[in-house]
């Protein structure tokens, strides 16, 4: 972290030259502004670096213990996977916190980061090798594919297979997608953050309000994002119009059914693939619904399966909602952007994990650690 900190000016330097080739590749604003470190952003990613190295040590936890009757006495143990392969598509800090997060649990990493941030990369990539070095630690812990040529992600996905453990893709869907099909390791992976947000009629009308505008346009391109608004038809009118036409005074482009068009004639029509369209961008999908049945029915057709909101006084219909959408993280009367291992108190993630085995949700250190038993006896052996 302090590395990170004297090194800032040659970050941005090196970032500064990222922006500049994204530009002229005319790279999407949200790719962009991903892409963009500053001064702050720098000491934010040395923050939770001091966050990561604060956080108990989850190697050698005992996860449960229990003691059978013949007298054997059985441990499961945390341990570290291994070996991680990480690749990742144009956020520079991913270097920092999945460095971070793999040296604390125990695990080498072998970063592989996008050619749209290779000089970001590189520079941070440097810090945590000095931090490495002055603490004694290996400095091959922490190892950075300094290429840029597509071929190198093959040769981790294919031809280490021997040497990596797990690969843990962050991307966007065409990276994921990839991966998954040509991994012949297993894959921790995070697909398209799809995120809904559905204001029931018994939301406050303040708060609906608030949340809203935080989970679409506090920053359009992260995977937290909410790109999708469901509202009840008796919020009322006169409110749906208020929640449209804040959206639209922050400059966001509504993509409307019928109703919503008919209450907001600024919005645009919405599409069935603009129901499936993670945007990452000012834009977002908003459909008036009939009541809650309708807005699950939307959700479970359409959700990624990587965060959905409710927002609503009803804490009965609050409770539902969290039982029956099966999303890795579901929230009540909270933005979507609390999708974050940073605000979850992880010190910081590798990623959003949306499947179902091994991790979920925020993958941070306790996420990065498998198991093994200890059995521990004196003498017992298996009857004939």
């Amino acid at each position: 972290a302090s590395f990170l900190e004297e090194h800032t000016s040659h970050i941005l330097e090196e970032n500064h030259k990222d922006i500049n080739n994204a530009i002229a590749k005319q790279l999407s604003d949200s790719m962009i502004d991903r892409l963009r470190l500053d001064t702050k952003k720098i000491n934010s990613i040395a923050q939770a670096l001091r966050d990561i190295a604060q956080l108990p040590d989850p190697v050698g936890r005992e996860l449960t213990s229990w003691q059978r009757p013949n007298g054997l006495k059985i441990s499961k143990i945390a341990t570290p996977i291994g070996v991680l392969g990480i690749i990742y598509e144009s956020r520079p800090n991913v270097t920092a916190d999945a460095g971070a997060l793999a040296l604390k649990s125990g695990n080498v990493c072998i970063l592989r980061g996008g050619s749209e941030s290779i000089f970001s990369s590189k520079a941070i990539h440097e810090c945590l090798v000095m931090g490495l070095k002055s603490s004694g630690l290996p400095t091959d812990a922490i190892q950075l594919v300094s290429i840029t040529d597509r071929e190198a992600v093959g040769l981790m996905l294919s031809e280490m297979a021997l040497y990596i453990d797990m690969i843990i893709p962050r991307g966007g869907k065409n990276l994921v997608s990839r991966i998954q099909s040509e991994a012949r390791v297993p894959v921790l992976a995070h697909l398209e953050g799809l995120c809904h947000s559905y204001i029931h009629e018994e939301a406050n009308f303040d708060m609906a309000h608030s949340i809203v505008l935080n989970a679409k346009m506090r920053r359009t391109g992260v995977c937290g994002a909410t790109e999708t608004i469901l509202i009840d038809k008796n919020f009322g009118d006169h409110q749906i119009k208020e929640i449209l036409s804040g959206l639209h005074q922050e400059g966001c482009l509504i993509k409307g059914c019928q109703q919503t068009i008919a209450l907001f004639p600024q919005a645009k029509p919405a599409t069935e693939q603009d129901w499936q369209t993670e945007y990452l961008a000012p834009i977002v999908s908003v459909r008036i619904t009939d009541n809650f049945n309708q807005a699950i029915d939307h959700i479970q057709k359409y959700s990624s399966a990587h965060t959905d909101a409710i927002i609503t006084d009803n804490t009965e219909i609050a409770e539902k909602f969290l039982s029956v959408i099966d999303s890795a993280i579901v929230l009540h009367n909270a933005s979507t952007q609390f999708a974050d291992g940073g605000e979850f108190g992880m010190g910081a993630e590798i990623g959003i994990a949306t499947g179902k085995i091994h991790a979920r949700g925020p993958v941070g250190l306790e996420q990065l650690c498998c198991f093994k038993y200890q059995l521990r006896g004196n003498g017992q052996i298996r009857p004939l």
